[in-house]
């Protein structure tokens, strides 16, 4: 019951972030709310795991691969992330991120050197399926673009290696410690990008940027303590909490950004859980 409650928390928490996003970006330039979200994140995260609970600093092994999972976390995973986001509805921001189940299972595989299943490949076909329908008429009203699903793919496929690695480490850090510096070094590592991308001219910190920034370093803290929990139970069970990402999105894309949601929406959305479901089934 505990474990179904935090991965219930955790997938409502996760899909709220597409819509906190958008309403950043009304002010704001993308790479500089997540800089600062990550470096606020960061430094709560490093008073919480080595102030408050004493946890010893990382040894020298154990700094690259926090590198490496940083890098591949937040650097790439977000920083694409929120570039996507400047041209993808809320909604299908959600939607997308459902499709991480599917790549970790196939990327899992690769991983381990087994053969991809057969229920692996239609799982991630549908899944894809599922996305291009509910797209489509999106498309044509610009609320999505093809390059923010470009950057959305490359950002998901980040996210996907980044659990497989992970998952391959045996991790002596707490999942506070791992958080906190995975999420700083990821953000120092961005702010090349973010200087070099950003125009500084059309940057406001308002209501919209204050109430954006916080609430992700809110879902920066929870969330992923959340999902480091249920990665290091099972990660293959982990990944099934996306199933309800979807359903929480459009939930909150429609009441609070008022995106449209249309019969391709609903159809699209079950195709991706019935892929889940197919591509997820012997690994369940």
């Amino acid at each position: 019951m505990k474990n179904n409650v935090i991965g219930l928390v955790f997938a409502g928490l996760w899909a709220s972030a597409s819509v906190a996003t958008k309403i950043g970006l009304i002010s704001a330039q993308p790479l500089v709310i997540a800089n600062i979200r990550f470096f606020i994140a960061g430094f709560l995260m490093f008073l919480g795991a080595h102030v408050l609970q004493k946890y010893r600093l990382p040894h020298r092994t154990e700094w690259l691969p926090l590198l490496i999972y940083g890098l591949l976390n937040v650097t790439i995973y977000l920083g694409l992330y929120i570039l996507s986001m400047r041209e993808l509805s809320a909604g299908v921001g959600s939607l997308t991120v459902a499709l991480n189940p599917l790549m970790i299972s196939v990327l899992s595989a690769f991983w381990l050197k087994r053969p991809v299943k057969k229920t692996e490949w239609l799982g991630l076909f549908l899944g894809l399926a599922g996305v291009a329908i509910v797209v489509y008429p999106l498309m044509q009203n610009s609320y999505v673009t093809a390059n923010g699903l470009i950057l959305m793919f490359f950002s998901l496929l980040s996210y996907s290696v980044g659990t497989v690695y992970y998952s391959s480490q045996t991790w002596q850090l707490p999942n506070l410690a791992i958080n906190a510096w995975q999420v700083l070094l990821g953000g120092v590592c961005l702010l090349p990008f973010t200087f070099g991308l950003s125009d500084f001219s059309q940057q406001h910190y308002d209501h919209n940027f204050w109430v954006s920034v916080l609430w992700l370093v809110f879902v920066s803290i929870a969330a992923v303590q959340m999902w480091l929990y249920l990665l290091k139970i099972d990660p293959v069970k982990a990944a099934l909490w996306l199933y309800l990402c979807p359903t929480f999105g459009f939930i909150y894309a429609k009441l609070i950004m008022d995106e449209p949601v249309t019969i391709y929406t609903v159809v699209g959305t079950l195709i991706v859980i019935l892929g889940l479901y197919i591509g997820q089934k012997k690994n369940k």
